[in-house]
């Protein structure tokens, strides 16, 4: 018999740069006894994204954001979105060049990534923000 259960999780950021919360999703499938299935994963949010990426060497998370700092630069004049400052529409752009959703599968009761995977939050803002991630189970 197929099951399915809605999670709304928060994760607090201390403003750019990844969050790995790996452990939080795998704590939620271990805590309702999910087998095998599809945990779907949905940001909501405009300014941050997910990101499945390694979790091994920190060097690769820093690497990414500096590429993304040379690739949309904070308070480049080409942007008019600046309400919230000139890294608001930066990170609006950032977010439409990730993701806000992942779906991984849930196999054994554990996900299904690779050994050096890891899932992020990337907050692509400056400040501290409290951002809401939906987790979705469909198996059983």
């Amino acid at each position: 018999m197929l099951r399915q259960l809605l999670l709304e999780m928060t994760i607090a950021t201390r403003g750019r740069g990844l969050y790995d919360f790996t452990h939080r999703v795998q704590e939620w499938i271990a805590q309702n006894d999910f087998l095998d299935g599809l945990v779907t994963l949905h940001l909501q949010h405009t300014s941050a994204s997910l990101l499945i990426q390694e979790n091994a060497d920190p060097d690769v998370r820093a690497d990414l954001d500096r590429f993304f700092a040379r690739l949309v630069p904070d308070g480049d004049p080409l942007f008019d979105h600046t309400c919230e400052g000139d890294d608001d529409m930066p990170a609006h752009v950032r977010t439409a060049l990730t993701t806000v959703n992942l779906s991984i599968p849930v196999s054994g009761g554990q996900l299904a990534l690779g050994t050096w995977q890891g899932i992020y939050l990337w907050e692509h803002r400056r400040a501290p923000h409290t951002r809401r991630v939906v987790l979705h189970f469909v198996g059983k």
